[in-house]
């Protein structure tokens, strides 16, 4: 019962997979343990894993090397244009690029909104709605997501040098 299960995890984690690399034509390499929608103009680093994720919209979205995401996160680049002619937005689209960095890891249920970039080895906290920039390190959380700590910088760039990716 053991073996099925385990083939069973491998089966799905590979339809995963191949389902977002259908649509996603720039990777280096990932793997997608959860359904994951993601678009043409999705570009991944090496190392990028998801745990269940979609990219909504048409912006451009750059996620670095050795990303990690919690279930049902989820990056927005496109919202209904609320300043063109009609009330409550038009028939139009504004679109904003979305940039995370390398080492950064998203918790569960994370939200993105288009024009963020998200710095080296920061840390999203579980159901946070990142509307705005997050430095390098930080770890940020909320709504809208807010710095509230920060990783340990020697201890960072240490395991960095080494090579200890997880």
């Amino acid at each position: 019962m053991n073996l099925i299960k385990k083939v069973r995890k491998q089966i799905l984690q590979f339809a995963f997979t191949l389902n977002a690399k259908i649509y996603c034509k720039n990777y280096k390499s990932f793997k997608a343990f959860g359904y994951t929608r993601l678009t043409k103009n999705t570009f991944l680093g090496n190392n990028v894993n998801f745990n269940g994720f979609k990219v909504l919209g048409s912006g451009k979205v750059t996620i670095g090397d050795n990303f990690h995401s919690g279930k049902g996160c989820t990056i927005i680049t496109q919202v209904h244009n609320y300043k063109g002619n009609s009330l409550p937005y038009d028939n139009t689209y504004i679109v904003k690029d979305t940039t995370i960095e390398e080492n950064v890891w998203f918790g569960n249920n994370v939200t993105v909104l288009g024009g963020v970039t998200i710095g080296e080895g920061a840390i999203i906290q579980a159901g946070s709605v990142v509307v705005n920039n997050i430095n390098p390190l930080e770890i940020a959380g909320g709504h809208p997501a807010k710095p509230f700590s920060k990783r340990n910088r020697e201890h960072y760039y240490k395991l960095k040098s080494n090579n200890k990716f997880h």
